[in-house]
């Protein structure tokens, strides 16, 4: 017969893997929605973030401006949808890195001295949600997901 700690456990086994898709939908749609407003504030300021980018001295900031802002509105777009969001996962996670070694190099040197400095900085949600998505996927709740159900999808 098996132990109560053991019925237990499996129950508390389910119940996190029950909320595992939902908990990724909500990763997905609030921080999909986060970097599609980051990326259109970008875009309505395309002067501003080529400026910044030149005083960080990022190689080429009028194309990396325009690149990154891109890449934050769609890549938003796309976590948002659950389409190619591992994909699209890698390039924000490398986003999020770049802007703490260029812009916020004191709080990555921190990380160990002062983890509240580190986890306060602007890219830290966003690379942690960047990680998320590219670690564990999108979840049930996505297109990926449903592209890779769909009949078409299956191979021969």
């Amino acid at each position: 017969m098996k132990s109560t700690f053991e019925n237990c456990y499996r129950m508390l086994n389910r119940g996190a893997e029950a909320l595992q898709s939902p908990f990724l939908l909500l990763v997905r749609l609030y921080w999909g929605w986060q970097f599609i407003q980051t990326g259109w504030g970008k875009i309505n300021n395309i002067d501003k973030v080529t400026r910044f980018f030149t005083e960080l001295g990022i190689p080429f900031p009028g194309l990396n401006a325009h690149f990154i802002t891109g890449l934050e509105f769609a890549g938003g777009i796309l976590l948002v949808l659950g389409l190619a969001s591992r994909l699209i996962a890698v390039p924000l996670v490398i986003d999020m890195l770049v802007a703490y070694i260029t812009a916020d190099r004191d709080a990555l040197l921190s990380v160990i001295s002062d983890p509240d400095k580190f986890t306060g900085a602007a890219p830290y949600n966003f690379l942690v949600a960047s990680l998320i998505v590219l670690i564990f996927g999108p979840g049930k709740f996505a297109v990926d997901t449903w592209i890779a159900r769909s009949p078409r999808s299956r191979p021969v």
